[in-house]
């Protein structure tokens, strides 16, 4: 299997990543937008992937135990993006299908698809999206969007592999088979029987899994946990992932790692050797992959 190269360009502002057209035939440009958010340019196409773009969750949870205040601000308001053409959730919690930041993309984006978990439509369109707009995705189910742009739904456990009656995935992760470079975005997850075994099958080029783990507390207090820093670290030992982007970190402060723990891997991800390659995402940074 051909190893990708990922290299790194500094940018002004997001703003700048959303308006790029020139984008080389042979890269895919991503930008990560906080949380479990990411953007993707590919040929002149923009793809986004569970934005949070608002302050929705600190208002709906003001004054309860975990107030949901955002540590990071809003990188780029969905105002100012008009020219994309798909959007994925992975999941219908608000920070991954966010009612703010939805309702203003698909009012001002009448052309774009909305590609969410089949057991989640009426949600979706309860968040403010169109349903002539939504494409449904369920476990296993490839979706060609169009030429050298592929996405295959890969089952989710947010603490279980939730599905409806309908045999329809509540949680799902995704992989995207861009021009034949194979990206894997998890959605919220955690190890299960099975996971390793088809994410070998892909042969994975990149994956974005979320750092944040998981506990008991947590748990008890209805906050669906992810996988641990060790567990994605194993995830790409035993699939043969050599390219790591983590996220789901810096957002909320009752569900992130520590800064202690995200230093170490920071100097972690600076010595990695050649078997795989960690890189901590910023703002404002744009991560270019070609073959």
């Amino acid at each position: 299997m051909p190893k990708v190269n990922i290299s790194i360009e500094r940018i002004t502002s997001l703003e700048e990543f959303v308006n790029n057209k020139s984008i080389p035939s042979d890269e895919i440009h991503l930008t990560w937008i906080g949380q479990a958010g990411f953007m993707f340019k590919f040929k002149d196409k923009l793809i986004m992937i569970d934005p949070y773009l608002s302050d929705y969750l600190s208002k709906k949870y003001k004054g309860k135990l975990f107030p949901h205040i955002r540590l990071m601000e809003i990188p780029i308001l969905p105002e100012k993006i008009v020219n994309v053409d798909y959007i994925l959730s992975s999941h219908a919690h608000s920070d991954h299908m966010d009612p703010e930041t939805l309702t203003i993309l698909s009012d001002n984006n009448q052309g774009c698809k909305f590609i969410v978990p089949a057991a989640e439509i009426e949600e979706a369109i309860n968040r403010g999206v169109k349903r002539h707009q939504i494409t449904p995705a369920n476990n296993q189910k490839s979706i060609f969007l169009e030429e050298k742009i592929k996405i295959i739904g890969i089952a989710a456990s947010h603490e279980d592999l939730k599905v409806n009656e309908k045999g329809e995935f509540h949680y799902l992760g995704f992989v995207f088979d861009l021009g034949g470079i194979k990206i894997y975005h998890s959605g919220d997850c955690i190890p299960y029987e099975g996971l390793y075994e088809k994410l070998k099958d892909f042969n994975i080029d990149l994956a974005l899994l979320p750092i944040n783990g998981r506990d008991e507390y947590r748990l008890s207090n209805n906050i669906a946990g992810n996988f641990k820093i060790t567990e994605v670290l194993e995830i790409c030992q035993k699939t043969g992932i050599k390219n790591l982007i983590v996220h789901h970190f810096g957002m909320f402060a009752y569900n992130t790692v520590s800064y202690d723990e995200l230093k170490k891997l920071k100097k972690e991800s600076s010595k990695s050797s050649k078997a795989l390659r960690i890189i901590v995402p910023e703002i404002n940074v744009v991560y270019k992959i070609r073959k």
